[in-house]
């Protein structure tokens, strides 16, 4: 298979279609759930309850961005293949190679050379998490979207499982790793940023940065992710309308290599969920957030 580059970031962001409210405030708030409700999916009757269980998926594509991560993939791959092999999806996978500086993208280009179903992209340094997940998402065919990491910590045995509930009416399934196997600052900080984000976002996921999950591919198209933002994708998709889960899954500790975490990573994450509230909430009455600063400033 020939090797795909990627030389610069994804494209620019999609432009939000807004309805006007009129009137009274119950008018207004009515418009607006008409304009986040009317595409979503669920609505369709072949989403009825005598219907769910027949719900198929014909193809699955899954996403994984990976950095330095060479001692991992070709285990990740093949318990991929095995989990897969007793399930009738079609499927495929992605690597995204975020200017990984050790073996990695040779491991990669191996793997999708004796496999046709293995596909790779390369980026020519590193952009993050988020710009390698929206690169992904660009070259997907199937019509469910899986991501996972490429450490081994994320459990490719969940995969039909965020699959069953995923057809269950749901268009995004975020995994929760209620046990978790990570150091104790990249535990507890973890633990602090979902509280603030739950309370902040009245989102009730309890994992937001889990990178295991499924979305039906409108959501992939509809969302685009930069910066941290990719921890961010639940609320986008709550925001927009869309029905939003999570499940238990398991969790691994990292058998090779090292943590990409780090308190600047955490500290960004909350300037993007200050922008994510501003634009979601605010862009529409930047009154009312002028007039929450202030009542701030005046205690």
């Amino acid at each position: 298979m020939e090797e795909q580059e990627k030389q610069d970031k994804p494209g620019s962001e999609v432009q939000k279609n807004e309805q006007e409210g009129k009137g009274s405030s119950q008018y207004r708030g009515n418009q607006r759930r008409r304009f986040y409700n009317r595409n979503r999916r669920y609505y369709s009757p072949r989403y009825s309850q005598q219907n769910r269980d027949r719900i198929k998926f014909n193809k699955v594509s899954i996403v994984i961005p990976l950095l330095n991560e060479e001692e991992s993939i070709n285990l990740l791959a093949n318990e991929i293949r095995k989990v897969l092999k007793q399930t009738d999806l079609s499927y495929e996978v992605i690597f995204i190679d975020d200017g990984s500086t050790d073996n990695s993208l040779k491991v990669v280009k191996e793997i999708c050379r004796t496999d046709k179903r293995f596909k790779f992209l390369s980026l020519r340094k590193n952009y993050g998490k988020s710009a390698a997940l929206q690169v992904g998402f660009l070259q997907t065919t199937g019509d469910a979207v899986i991501t996972m990491d490429a450490d081994l910590q994320d459990d490719p045995s969940e995969i039909p499982n965020l699959l069953k509930k995923l057809g269950e009416e749901f268009d995004l399934v975020s995994g929760w790793k209620k046990i978790r196997h990570d150091p104790f600052v990249k535990k507890y900080s973890s633990k602090f940023f979902n509280f603030v984000t739950r309370i902040i976002s009245k989102v009730k996921i309890h994992d937001f940065n889990c990178g295991l999950k499924a979305y039906r591919k409108e959501v992939i198209q509809d969302i685009q992710v930069y910066g941290e933002l990719h921890r961010y994708i639940p609320l986008l998709a709550h925001w927009k309308g869309y029905k939003v889960t999570e499940i238990v899954v398991k969790h691994h500790p990292r058998r090779y290599g090292k943590t990409k975490f780090g308190i600047s990573r955490f500290f960004k994450g909350f300037l993007d969920l200050i922008t994510v509230v501003f634009t979601t909430r605010y862009i529409r009455r930047p009154l009312h957030l002028f007039g929450f600063l202030g009542a701030i400033a005046f205690l």
